[in-house]
């Protein structure tokens, strides 16, 4: 009975000790792989990443398309008449431009010249004057009040002509600033409008009726 008592406890003790070494081996395995896992930790680099800067004003000047400027055309017009045409490319207005302007340019020129010319032949008139006188007017219209009148007529027009050299002047200044705005506008070639003959059918008629079918291509 002894014999067998001491055989279980060394069995006992045997397997316990077996069990603790066991079980030491797997927290020695543990340790050696935590620790041969550590420098791996330490070997990983992490690259860094640059900084993103911002593109500065004039690179996106020189990458963009500059647009075409409505306010320099303004300025040019402004400036000297058809000038704001040439930078809009428009160089067959610049003729049409300055044709407008000689040609109320010469409308002062002639209605002025007949003002002076009532005016002196009323002055000679008015006061009783019988010297030599190239005036045609003097004789041609010897009332006093008929000379007043030719005078007031040329001047109306005289000032009707500043007006419109005015006019025409500003109306360069918009011709310019519209022809800007759309230089940029691009209306393409393949846009069309076509009107098509089509068959409606309702529940009214339920054969159809005839229609018209309008289709813009762009």
């Amino acid at each position: 009975m002894k014999r067998k008592c001491l055989f279980k406890k060394f069995s006992n003790s045997a397997m316990l000790i077996s069990l603790l070494f066991f079980f030491g081996m797997l927290l020695r395995n543990n340790i050696c792989f935590a620790q041969d896992t550590i420098p791996l930790t330490d070997t990983i680099t992490v690259n860094k990443i640059d900084s993103i800067t911002p593109p500065t004003i004039d690179e996106i000047d020189s990458i963009a398309p500059s647009l075409h400027s409505a306010h320099k055309a303004t300025i040019y017009s402004m400036v000297l008449p058809g000038l704001g045409q040439a930078y809009n490319k428009k160089y067959w207005k610049i003729p049409v431009i300055y044709a407008g302007f000689g040609i109320l340019a010469y409308y002062i020129s002639i209605n002025n010249a007949e003002t002076k010319e009532f005016t002196e032949a009323y002055r000679y008139t008015s006061n009783g004057d019988t010297g030599y006188t190239d005036n045609k007017y003097v004789k041609r219209y010897p009332d006093v009040n008929d000379l007043l009148e030719g005078r007031d007529f040329y001047r109306r027009r005289v000032e009707l002509s500043v007006i419109f050299t005015a006019a025409w002047y500003i109306l360069n200044v918009l011709d310019a600033t519209v022809d800007a705005h759309f230089f940029d506008y691009d209306v393409s070639e393949d846009l069309s409008l076509n009107v098509q003959p089509m068959i409606i059918r309702t529940p009214e008629h339920p054969f159809g009726t005839g229609g018209i079918r309008l289709c813009m291509t762009f």
